[in-house]
């Protein structure tokens, strides 16, 4: 199956979800198409990453953009605004990408290890048992490792974006030169801010390949 057709069948999976409310509706088809949570899990992480990725980028044009505005020494003022006002509207919709597969990162996750525990029971052989217990539990110190990392990026991106926000909304009401002048100072916290999401997104990053490379 290619990967157009997974996507469209993973839209309308998402969306049954969303209209009847029902988890196991979602796993029931995909477990049709072979997928078992675990492979649901590993997809997902992929996705979260790749979303971890693409907020970064973002957030860090957005800082060159305001960077670049701070720095105004003529023209036009307005287009300078704009930009900036785009990158923020572009580093919001990456941060709600971030957060919205995270999410869905820790469902798959609570779900996946409440079955495995369930079915570790049902395991007669004693040898068979204990080593899926193993298993179990050193994917799940992996897996919060992973969710601790993932957390802490997470938890960076909204008050950075409340301080791009209000950098945006004071110029958007005082566009002018004095203005770009008097939030100069502002563009060095946010750097700082900026450079800690981005350590902490990294980290996330590199949790998540460990977890991958870990879990088959």
């Amino acid at each position: 199956m290619n990967a157009r057709v997974h996507l469209i069948i993973a839209s309308i999976f998402t969306m049954m979800i969303f209209i009847t409310g029902c988890q196991s509706a979602y796993y029931a088809a995909w477990e049709k198409l072979g997928k078992e949570k675990r492979h649901l899990l590993r997809d997902n992480v992929e996705k979260a990453t790749d979303a971890q990725k693409k907020a970064s980028e973002q957030f860090k044009e957005a800082l060159t953009q305001m960077k670049e505005m701070y720095g105004f020494d003529g023209g036009d003022l307005e287009k300078y605004y704009d930009k900036l006002k785009t990158d923020f509207n572009k580093s919001e919709e990456r941060a709600k990408e971030v957060h919205r597969r995270v999410a869905t990162v820790e469902q798959i996750a609570d779900d996946l290890f409440k079955e495995w525990s369930n079915e570790i029971k049902e395991i007669k052989t004693a040898k068979l048992r204990s080593q899926s217990m193993e298993s179990y539990q050193n994917t799940k110190v992996r897996y919060a490792r992973l969710h601790t990392a993932m957390k802490k990026a997470e938890a960076r991106m909204d008050p950075v974006l409340d301080q791009f926000r209000d950098n945006v909304l004071y110029l958007k009401h005082n566009l002018n030169a004095q203005a770009i002048g008097a939030l100069k100072k502002e563009a060095d916290k946010i750097e700082i801010e900026v450079g800690a999401l981005i350590g902490d997104m990294q980290s996330s990053i590199e949790e998540a390949e460990t977890f991958l490379e870990n879990f088959k």
